[in-house]
């Protein structure tokens, strides 16, 4: 992931926001985790929230990141959501246990993940 596929800044509360571009493949794996972990672990905002809204696919390897960087958060008292999901992200990301509270705003339709 190059700096022209994600735009990483904060909002106005403190909030950090990480705005993938694109699908997530794996040729982005390692970037994304590297973002994610160095967000949670050093920069260690209140909250992060990773804005899927210009995200059209996710592979499993980065759905899998998505997923474990919520677990990091808990663990290191950050609040992560993952903000407007393609539908059929968002029920990937509930299939991958990711829980329903952390996944926000999904796009093209108001259903909760896995319904």
């Amino acid at each position: 992931m190059t700096a022209t596929t994600v735009d990483i800044g904060t909002g106005p509360d403190g909030t950090l926001v990480i705005r993938p571009h694109g699908s997530l493949g794996d040729t982005d794996a390692v970037d994304l985790q590297r973002a994610l972990v160095h967000a949670i672990r050093h920069t260690r905002p209140l909250r992060l929230v990773v804005d899927l809204i210009e995200v059209g696919q996710v592979d499993p390897i980065n759905l899998g990141t998505l997923a474990a960087a919520c677990l990091l958060g808990d663990e290191h008292k950050v609040a992560v959501f993952l903000d407007h999901p393609q539908p059929e992200v968002a029920d990937r990301l509930a299939s991958a246990g990711v829980p329903a509270h952390r996944v926000r705003h999904v796009t093209g339709g108001s259903r909760p993940p896995g319904s």
